[in-house]
């Protein structure tokens, strides 16, 4: 099933490229029918091997699209990046302006692992009936992707980027054209994520993070392809026209996080009022959990924002920081920041409390949230706060790209520390055993998952994009 997957996944791929050329650059392929031929069978071979690498893993279509697109960075890393280079011209390809001249390719490798993930769950239902989602489900998604469309077109307004969009609608008003493509777009998104996770069981923070990795699969399907080949502009998978396109990419990580958050918190309301499980009453109540997650919380944001403050000094931007309070104090900057990376600790533990298991799980979750933050924080809001707008641009990005390093190491210093601090605490009620074997079966579910797959994903995309694009 998976060298079926990855045979029309490439095929898929060949057709929206017509040639291989824009995905391996250094071949010489004669005509594009020799190119589909190579396509399928590159395909294939890379598809037998994605079958393997998930087999055990969650059947779900949400679970292996993000395997899938973990997958296909990692192909451009090890193909075209090194395998190709070495069998064509005897070398590696790892200097920046190879990178950026192959970048195309990994545009196309993300939607050949979307796609190969994608089928490969679909062709695991052979045989059986899928459990369709509820109305009441697909509902939810749905509210929840306008909302969060809503949301990112403001933010995308602020900056004289949504009405652009509307222009690709002939004889219709732009501004008008593009709130109706947005919001259109955010309902999609929403009813198809709503399908891929009908019932959500994970925490607040594991939705903000696995948000931040489907709003990023839909910048890479919506505004690198589809709008471009709607448009009559073709694919717009160029180094240029990415560095065009990047300042929406901020806008659909965030408007996946928010999708995603939105849509449990809808979930968990329909839970408390229409459940009549009420579940098994604990001797610790909900209120006492919070308090303790939130005081672990403040104490590891204090923590990583003390990792977080060598780079501030190193670039010079506690001044800056000390503008939110109107004051240019290198002594006052340093408060607020201490003062925000507690908030933001605080967050983490009322969003990630009970999902780290061991250190990989810690480190994980602690990284894509520092680079959420980086995106929210140092790009959106603090540009708001001192009286600009978002600053999403690929050179606003490419400057800010040391803090984006603060933001990795504090998230980093965040999620370890909170780790051993919640690992410290074990409910009085349950024995030792007990306690352990629970923290192995909610280990083992979510190394099942694709947690691991949206932590490497995201921590490429944050070491990788502003680098290459904005340089």
């Amino acid at each position: 099933m998976g060298a079926l997957s990855g045979a029309l996944a490439g095929f898929t791929t060949a057709l929206l490229v017509r040639s291989l050329d824009t995905l391996i650059p250094h071949a010489n392929l004669e005509s594009s029918l020799s190119a589909t031929v190579v396509a399928i069978v590159i395909g294939a071979a890379l598809g037998a091997g994605f079958g393997v690498l998930v087999r055990r893993q969650r059947q779900g279509a949400g679970e292996t699209l993000f395997w899938g697109m973990s997958y296909g960075v990692f192909w451009w890393v090890l193909g075209l990046l090194t395998l190709v280079p070495l069998v064509m011209r005897g070398s590696f390809a790892w200097d920046l302006s190879a990178a950026q001249a192959s970048f195309p390719g990994l545009v196309g490798l993300l939607i050949y692992g979307s796609l190969t993930g994608l089928l490969l769950a679909l062709f695991r239902l052979r045989g059986s009936t899928p459990s369709l989602p509820s109305a009441g489900t697909l509902g939810r998604g749905a509210l929840a992707g306008i909302v969060a469309a809503w949301i990112l077109g403001i933010l995308l307004d602020a900056q004289d980027h949504l009405v652009p969009m509307g222009a690709m609608v002939p004889e219709t008003d732009p501004r008008f054209a593009a709130w109706v493509i947005i919001l259109f777009i955010g309902a999609l998104a929403g009813l198809i994520y709503s399908a891929f996770y009908p019932t959500p069981t994970d925490g607040a923070g594991t939705a903000v993070i696995r948000g931040a990795a489907y709003g990023f699969f839909w910048w890479v399907v919506g505004a690198l392809t589809l709008l471009p080949l709607l448009s009559g502009h073709g694919l717009g998978w160029s180094l240029e026209q990415v560095r065009a396109e990047f300042p929406t990419l901020p806008g659909f990580i965030l408007f996946g996080s928010m999708l995603a958050l939105f849509y449990q918190w809808l979930h968990r309301l329909v839970r408390i009022f229409l459940s009549e499980d009420v579940g098994v009453p604990r001797a610790e109540g909900p209120g006492i959990q919070v308090l303790r997650a939130v005081g672990r919380g403040a104490v590891a944001g204090l923590l990583g924002g003390g990792i977080f403050t060598f780079v501030m000094f190193q670039i010079g931007f506690l001044p800056s920081v000390a503008g939110l309070v109107g004051s240019s104090s290198t002594g006052t900057g340093l408060l607020v920041h201490f003062i925000i990376a507690i908030v933001i600790g605080m967050s983490y533990g009322l969003l990630f409390r009970r999902q780290s298991f061991d250190l990989t799980s810690a480190l994980g979750w602690g990284l894509t949230y520092g680079f959420v933050w980086w995106i929210l924080g140092a790009l959106t809001l603090m540009p708001i706060f001192l009286g600009n707008t978002p600053q999403w641009s690929a050179s606003a990005a490419a400057l800010a790209f040391p803090a984006l390093v603060g933001h990795l190491g504090y998230g980093a210093g965040l999620g370890l520390t909170f780790y051993f601090l919640e690992a410290r605490d074990r409910p009085w009620w349950l024995s030792r055993s007990e306690s352990e074997a629970e923290r192995i079966t909610q280990h083992k579910e979510q190394i099942l998952s694709s947690a691991p797959a949206i932590w490497v994903l995201i921590v490429m995309i944050a070491l990788t994009l502003p680098v290459l694009l904005g340089m």
